[in-house]
């Protein structure tokens, strides 16, 4: 589990793709009350893939680390198969059990990508 706590804390202290885009196809920004997270989330889209894709935002380590992992992941993949990530997928990236209100920390990121590549 320690691995999976050292993964987190270096993808919050150093976010990849952490930013904005200048010429983004799609923006979605959400914010999480129960913690305070804000998340925005840029794509730009090439045919029916992700060409590139940034997040900025403030939240806890989770929402934070959480963004950069899954910001690594999407880049280049298919619309049609990010359209399909299931939320479990998030959990299982992460690798630690987290209480309801940090899964909701963890969540903010892939429902920011979900609204993306639904109205993409």
């Amino acid at each position: 589990m320690s691995i999976y706590k050292d993964i987190i804390l270096d993808h919050y202290r150093n976010p990849r793709n952490f930013g904005k885009l200048a010429h983004a196809t799609k923006s979605v920004s959400l914010y999480n009350p129960l913690c305070g997270d804000r998340i925005t989330m840029e794509v730009t889209r090439e045919n029916n893939s992700i060409k590139d894709v940034r997040f900025s935002g403030e939240g806890c380590a989770i929402s934070q680390a959480t963004a950069s992992m899954l910001t690594d992941y999407v880049q280049g993949k298919s619309l049609e198969e990010l359209r399909k990530i299931p939320k479990e997928f998030i959990m299982n990236m992460i690798g630690i059990e987290l209480s309801p209100n940090r899964l909701k920390c963890a969540l903010l990121p892939w429902e920011a990508l979900m609204k993306i590549v639904t109205e993409l």
